[in-house]
């Protein structure tokens, strides 16, 4: 329970169905917080609600693991020119493993929470991650990680929702989670101080040079460490007006390259083997698919091809798209069922 809207309905939908439901909420951030779900409000908002239900609840804290393995990586990634994705590492570390572990020491049958998502058998008996029934916030694509050890032992009550139905379910319960809006930010980072703020007091960030593809100079950036691949913001127009995007980033030369719209699209994607994980089992080299590389992403087709030389898999788009900036999650879903997702893996 994050004390959230969708947790809270979660929990509620399974007390009415009879089942013996006890809440639990993480505290995984240590320092100050406003933002996401770890402030001490949303604690109460969960402890309250669990009250409203009548049933126990309990704070679990794993604060220095969600350091080691969500702030830590992090911090890391950006010192390396990668944009990562916290909420999916948190979701993979923290929520789906740390937390299930737990649960199955404390000899419970599921781990709910409030995802919007869903649960299904195939034809062959198989677990099937598929998407929540709500496409404007549908959450599969943080969940693609999942395979069928993590499915077995899930559910996601309000998948079969939508969000609109998630808030006339908990006002007819008044529970007091009903109107709260939905968190929107990294967790740990404060909405005051922003990324490059929580960043300079944990990593040296350093002034960088911008060149265009023929090395001309063509600005400066505050810090090489903040900047994406893809990105537009700052990064002014070119001699010829035209908007100018970033199309890579050397933070060892302290150097960013920007194009037009043009230079930036790409063709496809690498995912290494070592990031790679499968729902259940690997698409055979050359299947179709549909990837989304963001949460809200746009679903693009795509075929799947295995490079043996780099060890991985090369994500081949159907038309060029928008770059996918190292250290972001693609998901690939189903071709012929884009609802399931088949697996995911992290771009370089």
């Amino acid at each position: 329970m994050s004390g959230g809207v969708d947790s809270s309905v979660a929990a509620a939908l399974l007390v009415e169905q009879g089942h013996e439901v006890v809440g639990a909420t993480l505290k995984l951030w240590g320092g100050e917080s406003d933002s996401g779900c770890c402030s001490v409000a949303d604690v109460e908002d969960a402890r309250r609600v669990a009250q409203q239900l009548g049933i126990d609840h309990h704070v679990f804290n794993l604060t220095e693991d969600f350091d080691r393995h969500v702030v830590t990586p992090y911090v890391g990634e950006h010192a390396v020119g990668r944009t990562p994705n916290p909420c999916i590492e948190c979701n993979r570390t923290m929520k789906f493993d740390r937390l299930l572990h737990r649960a199955e020491r404390l000899g419970f049958d599921r781990l709910a929470t409030g995802h919007h998502a869903r649960v299904a058998r195939t034809r062959a008996g198989r677990l099937s991650l598929r998407r929540g029934v709500d496409d404007a916030k549908d959450q599969s694509y943080v969940l693609s990680m999942l395979g069928q050890v993590e499915l077995a032992r899930v559910l996601f009550p309000v998948g079969e929702m939508t969000k609109d139905e998630v808030r006339a379910h908990a006002r007819r319960l008044a529970l007091r989670t009903a109107a709260k809006p939905d968190s929107q930010d990294v967790c740990f980072i404060g909405s005051a101080e922003g990324r490059q703020g929580f960043l300079t007091g944990r990593l040296d960030l350093h002034p960088g040079e911008v060149v265009d593809a023929g090395g001309n100079s063509a600005g400066t950036v505050e810090a090489v460490e903040l900047v994406t691949v893809g990105q537009r913001r700052g990064m002014g127009h070119g001699g010829d007006g035209k908007r100018r995007y970033v199309t890579h980033v050397d933070v060892k030369a302290g150097r960013v390259t920007v194009g037009d719209a043009d230079a930036v699209v790409r063709a496809s994607v690498f995912l290494p083997t070592d990031s790679v994980t499968w729902v259940d089992g690997p698409l055979a080299g050359g299947a179709r698919a549909v990837a989304q590389v963001s949460a809200h992403g746009r679903p693009i087709p795509c075929t799947v091809d295995t490079d043996e030389q780099r060890g991985g898999l090369l994500i081949r788009f159907d038309s060029a798209q928008r770059p996918v900036a190292p250290g972001q999650t693609v998901a690939l879903y189903d071709a012929h069922d884009p609802d399931a997702v088949v697996g995911a893996g992290i771009a370089t």
